[in-house]
């Protein structure tokens, strides 16, 4: 197995620091600017490369300094932390222990990165070059064994190309999991006088960030991936399709193809060969239903991103009614390596029916929240207890939620799932494109299904009725339950009526907006019992069920209730139980959240 991130061939001391959307958002900026002043002072540029790079993966720390070959990183670093970093570890070779990572469980500070538990149990494929190279140099791609895939695929018939995808076992990591080796078979098939690749970066679920991050890490992987797959269908043309919302990520991607322009890999009779190829990108401007093909087809055609009835598939009539193979950013950037490898190469990871890894967007209650990729059949466990360092604050894992607002949820009793399609997929939850949610003992389940129907209904196209009518039926009911006005009645007309919008719908959006609530009630029925029978949110969530009051049995009159609480509804003094005035209480749960002693009733 190989190690979860690994430093670039030939380099000596590097200095890298994480300028992906999340550091920057945090003067990761300022950051680099203050190291190049004090490196300078120091005399350290000749012997110390300093590097700005795309995700380290350990959001939830950024900004994040990796001081290489040590393995050194560096977290939550500030401007003021720069001169200390550069006078103690660059010139002097001690570490800045206060801005070691800190293991959660041990509470010690971990030296090596490759030593975190937040990677070890990682295998980056994906995200092989993310946090290692300079996302805006092409030389840096190249040094790394960047577009050696599609100088290899050049030499091989277009059937070779597709057997060896076929070998890999790659499924399409867009959510739907279809087989990319019989995907681009389909396309290669097709007879026309031009046809068309696309990448979908739409990317539209809400806490999903795995695209924007491989575009803006390593857009180059991505480019030479659907090089591959243009070569392997007969396409001249492709686009990226890419969210409005994802600025860095779109120039960072205009500015790899302007790169690739210029080094003759893009254009006419690429590396000598008599294939003509070349990419553009087109912005979206955020419709969840455009991450739907034949609606980002017809978004990028210029009309109204709305689904179309299928058949014709995509590979048949597609983009301007010519055959067309669409994958998403994932996808793609796993193609160039497959081809350096070999599809048995990929194949000995992962499960027997999902091959390789899967990247994961990992949010919610969890310490280590942040970008994540590991082998297919990884345990769920694995993922929340060693990477992502359990649940802060004492709190129990309550469930994760995958697939984003087109998925479902994995209770406790599921804890040891092995991630992967299947598994997932016979839970009634999905794989969708990697976003993963975990929750603690203070989410409510009706409140989150909620949520997601609520993002759905909205961003529904309302082309067909199960969808258009469907969820917001199905939006009513889940509101009365979570006001207290529901009744057993609409429970199972909710289930019945998700069953048909799933049933009816014409698109993907449509046929998978009731998961959530049909996962939820499968899971916890119970909650929604309670909702319903004795008006009662068990995990204090809705607020119309609530009446917030001190149990002082429980409260150990520490004040941060009152701390915590912004209308100043609460009054407490020193060695005395908190009270709550209910006149100007609110329903904010602040005290709630803050209470680690569960005495707010």
């Amino acid at each position: 197995m190989e190690p979860a991130i690994r430093l670039q061939p030939g380099k000596g001391r590097q200095v890298l620091i994480c300028r992906g959307t999340g550091c920057e958002s945090q003067k990761a900026n300022l950051i680099f600017a203050s190291l190049e002043k004090e490196m300078d002072k120091a005399g350290l540029n000749g012997s110390v490369e300093l590097k700005f790079t795309g995700c380290h993966g350990l959001c939830q720390m950024g900004p994040t300094i990796m001081v290489m070959p040590a393995g050194t990183f560096y977290c939550n670093v500030t401007p003021d932390d720069v001169s200390e970093i550069v006078e103690m570890d660059l010139v002097k070779g001690e570490r800045v222990e206060r801005l070691l990572f800190l293991d959660p469980k041990t509470k010690d500070r971990v030296l090596d990165y490759r030593d975190m538990n937040f990677f070890k149990p990682q295998r980056r494929i994906v995200l092989r070059n993310c946090g290692f190279i300079n996302p805006e140099a092409i030389d840096d791609y190249l040094a790394a064994g960047g577009y050696e895939g599609i100088k290899k695929a050049l030499k091989m018939t277009q059937q070779e190309v597709i057997d060896e995808m076929k070998r890999s076992g790659l499924r399409g990591r867009g959510g739907g999991g279809f087989p990319t080796g019989m995907k681009w078979e389909f396309a290669n098939r097709s007879v026309a006088d031009q046809k068309y690749i696309i990448c979908n970066a739409d990317e539209g679920d809400p806490g999903a960030f795995m695209d924007r991050a491989v575009l803006e890490g390593d857009p180059h992987s991505v480019l030479e991936g659907m090089m591959i797959g243009g070569y392997t269908i007969g396409a001249t043309k492709a686009y990226v399709y890419v969210r409005a919302e994802y600025p860095m990520a779109y120039e960072r991607t205009v500015l790899a193809i302007d790169q690739a322009r210029e080094r003759g890999f893009l254009g006419k009779n690429i590396f000598g060969s008599n294939f003509d190829f070349d990419i553009k990108v087109k912005l979206g401007a955020g419709a969840f239903v455009c991450g739907e093909e034949t609606a980002l087809m017809g978004s990028i055609e210029g009309k109204r991103g709305m689904p179309m009835p299928r058949p014709p598939f995509p590979a048949v009539k597609g983009l301007f009614g010519k055959p067309t193979n669409i994958n998403n950013v994932e996808t793609f950037a796993n193609i160039p390596v497959i081809l350096t490898r070999g599809g048995d190469w990929f194949a000995e990871v992962g499960t027997e029916k999902s091959k390789g890894t899967k990247v994961f967007a990992l949010a919610g209650k969890i310490t280590n929240s942040g970008l994540v990729e590991i082998p297919m059949g990884t345990p769920l466990r694995t993922i929340v207890e060693d990477i992502g360092g359990g649940i802060p604050n004492k709190r129990k894992f309550k469930a994760a939620q995958t697939g984003g607002p087109s998925g479902g949820c994995l209770p406790f009793n599921h804890y040891d799932v092995p991630m992967d399609y299947e598994n997932l997929t016979a839970l009634g939850a999905i794989m969708g494109s990697g976003r993963l949610i975990i929750t603690d003992e203070n989410t409510c389940m009706v409140d989150m299904a909620k949520f997601f129907l609520t993002f759905t209904q909205k961003e529904s196209c309302g082309k067909c009725v199960p969808c258009r009518l469907g969820t917001k039926n199905m939006l009513e009911i889940l509101t009365d339950i979570a006001n207290g006005k529901g009744t057993m009645a609409q429970l199972a007309q909710l289930t019945e009526l998700a069953e048909d919008v799933k049933a009816g719908s014409l698109c993907g959006l449509g046929q998978t907006a009731p998961n959530p609530a049909l996962s939820t009630v499968r899971h916890f029925r119970e909650e929604y019992e309670a909702h319903i029978l004795r008006h009662e949110c068990p995990a204090r969530v809705c607020v119309r069920l609530l009446k917030f009051e001190v149990n002082a049995d429980k409260c150990t009159k520490c004040g941060t209730c009152y701390k915590a609480c912004p209308a100043e509804a609460i009054t407490w003094r020193k060695k005395e139980v908190a009270t709550i005035d209910k006149e100007k209480c609110i329903a904010c749960r602040s005290c709630i959240l803050a209470c680690r002693f569960h005495a707010i009733d």
